[in-house]
């Protein structure tokens, strides 16, 4: 009986990895929806700076997320994709009614937290299992994030 995806993986593995992935999906979703709140209700003296950089974030966000959903579906699995699944599996808390740009910064930097945490798991994992898709995926996003904790981290003195 063999036991490899169609794309050469352990089935087994691949299962593993689509449900890290997912829970990656959750996370950057609901980081996705925080940032467009700061988006919106970002309010003071940074407003067109931190109103553009916001949008950066979720324009960004939202191509990983649909990076992440189709590497879940080139592995065999489903993607999660409604609010109650995003928010049972996701780690990123909701974050509401922030005009802020300081508050608003911390929040990002604590996602990113969590999102770094969840993805160096899958960086383990994809390398274990010879996954090299998920792990290029993977590593993409660390590098990309770290320079954004460390540039708002900057910024907040």
């Amino acid at each position: 009986m063999d036991t490899n995806t169609p794309i050469g993986l352990n089935a087994e593995s691949a299962a593993q990895l689509s449900t890290g992935l997912n829970g990656l999906l959750a996370d950057l979703t609901v980081f996705y929806m925080n940032s467009r709140g700061f988006h919106w209700n970002i309010r003071g003296k940074e407003f067109f700076e931190l109103h553009a950089k916001f949008e950066e974030l979720y324009s960004d966000l939202q191509l990983k997320i649909d990076e992440v959903a189709e590497r879940v579906l080139t592995l065999g699995g489903q993607p999660v994709h409604t609010h109650e699944e995003y928010l049972a599996i996701s780690k990123v808390p909701v974050v509401k009614e922030v005009s802020d740009g300081a508050e608003a910064l911390k929040h990002c930097v604590a996602a990113f937290s969590v999102i770094l945490l969840r993805e160096r798991t899958l960086l383990h994992l994809s390398s274990e299992a010879g996954d090299e898709g998920t792990n290029a995926l993977m590593s993409d996003y660390i590098r990309e994030q770290e320079k954004l904790v460390w540039m708002y981290r900057a910024y907040l003195g």
